[in-house]
């Protein structure tokens, strides 16, 4: 038995979408239910929450440290009534300091910012899985450019603070993220590349998944799914913070956003109600 968490690589879905469900001829049904589920699948209630999100990229790994994070409206196009929701979690500046010296004692550019606040990427889906805010919660940003061996590196850093009752989660769109294609021209390509990703992250692990994510951009319509792989980045962080351990396909559906996009997520990882 351990008190490990599993690590987990997430959809996060479009915008503030858990708040204006009725508003959208959309289902997000399997979604919004498989992010329910990882608070009683991960097996117990974390000390806190990382979030590595597709909406932040910084020119170092840079730790949100506020013990209080406002809100980031990072989108457009919503309801006014979108630009005044609050989720009130109180942010972990003591476990964000080890963060940042756990990405340093690994050689990584670690950096902290005391102003950051929560982006969607964020706040929807742990507004989803924690609905009462009351985990601390806190974010680590992207590096830029993206190199997918940095990201690998950094959860791999990482890795000792899942078995310190933090569970990390990486938030993106990681199937397919181009915003002037979903629809049906979506379609064919994501399914291509959701089926490369899965086997991936299913079918291997170890120094295999991880050589395969390296080349992730070999994979079939990778570059017609993630044109700017920010949403796609997250996953190998949470890939390297469980490098070793199997993966699951936690969250699939082919009508993503009510449309034509195949979508999936990912756990890493056994949960610990599994070990019990």
């Amino acid at each position: 038995m351990t008190n490990r968490l599993p690590v987990y690589a997430i959809s996060h879905g479009g915008g503030p979408w858990p708040w204006i469900k009725d508003l959208m001829p959309v289902d997000w049904a399997p979604l919004e239910q498989s992010l329910q589920a990882i608070p009683s699948e991960a097996g117990v209630a974390p000390k806190a929450v990382l979030v590595i999100s597709g909406h932040w990229e910084q020119h170092a790994f840079t730790v949100q440290t506020s013990p209080n994070p406002p809100m980031l409206y990072d989108y457009g196009g919503f309801p006014d009534f979108t630009y005044q929701i609050q989720y009130p979690a109180p942010g972990a500046p003591a476990i964000a300091e080890r963060t940042q010296q756990l990405l340093a004692d690994a050689g990584l550019p670690a950096a902290a910012d005391p102003n950051r606040g929560f982006d969607h990427g964020v706040f929807a889906p742990l507004y989803v899985m924690y609905p009462d805010a009351e985990v601390p919660v806190f974010q680590l940003s992207m590096l830029r450019g993206y190199d997918p061996a940095a990201h690998l590196a950094a959860g791999r850093a990482l890795a000792p603070l899942r078995d310190e009752g933090v569970l990390i989660v990486g938030s993106g769109l990681p199937s397919f993220h181009d915003l002037s294609k979903f629809g049906p021209a979506s379609s064919g390509p994501s399914i291509e590349f959701d089926d490369w990703l899965t086997e991936t992250m299913v079918e291997f692990t170890g120094a295999e998944r991880s050589e395969r994510l390296l080349d992730w951009a070999k994979a079939p319509s990778a570059r017609v799914c993630h044109p700017r792989e920010d949403h796609f980045i997250p996953l190998l962080v949470a890939v390297g913070a469980a490098e070793d351990e199997p993966g699951v396909r936690q969250y699939h559906e082919d009508g993503f956003m009510g449309g034509h996009t195949a979508s999936s997520g990912y756990r890493i990882g056994e949960p610990i109600a599994a070990m019990a």
